[in-house]
């Protein structure tokens, strides 16, 4: 018997599933939630644009299986960084995260993992990394306002590192 939770991140199941019937094969499998992935791919990305029908369809799902959806991956920063260098994508970032802090607060959801990433596509420098901090520092007053809470992901910046 466990006295824990065990979850499984979506990803980990079949792509072509609805929630619902993602939510019903993880309890089979003996998972008590699932982590939810907003990538950078327009199809999850769209998610974050749910009617109040779909997300209260969703938190329904939740309710009669059982089974939480109590964090979310958010890596569409990956490619809408909080540290670019152009403007229309710092701004695109914020949005993207005021969006996945409503959609978070609509289904229960109580963490945001973030990639630590000031940026992916671009070149690494000390203005990224600035850029990503105010980023970040706004992100955490926004979640807060709404309970969420925001974690960050430690990634792998050791190439960033040897280029300086």
């Amino acid at each position: 018997m466990r006295n824990h939770p065990l979850g499984i991140y979506e990803k980990a199941l079949a792509k072509d599933l609805s929630w619902p019937e993602r939510l019903v094969l993880a309890k089979s499998c003996g998972f008590d939630f699932v982590e939810m992935s907003v990538d950078e791919t327009d199809e999850r990305l769209s998610r974050l644009d749910w009617s109040a029908a779909q997300r209260a369809s969703l938190v329904t799902a939740m309710l009669e299986t059982g089974v939480a959806i109590p964090s979310m991956c958010l890596s569409a920063h990956r490619r809408f960084p909080f540290g670019s260098r152009d403007d229309a994508v710092r701004q695109r970032a914020r949005e993207i995260m005021s969006k996945a802090i409503r959609l978070a607060r609509d289904l229960g959801i109580r963490t945001i993992q973030l990639a630590g990433y000031d940026v992916y596509y671009e070149d690494h420098d000390e203005g990224t990394q600035q850029r990503f901090a105010e980023g970040l520092a706004w992100a955490v007053e926004q979640a807060a306002a709404s309970q969420v809470m925001l974690a960050v992901e430690i990634m792998d910046t050791s190439l960033y590192t040897a280029r300086l």
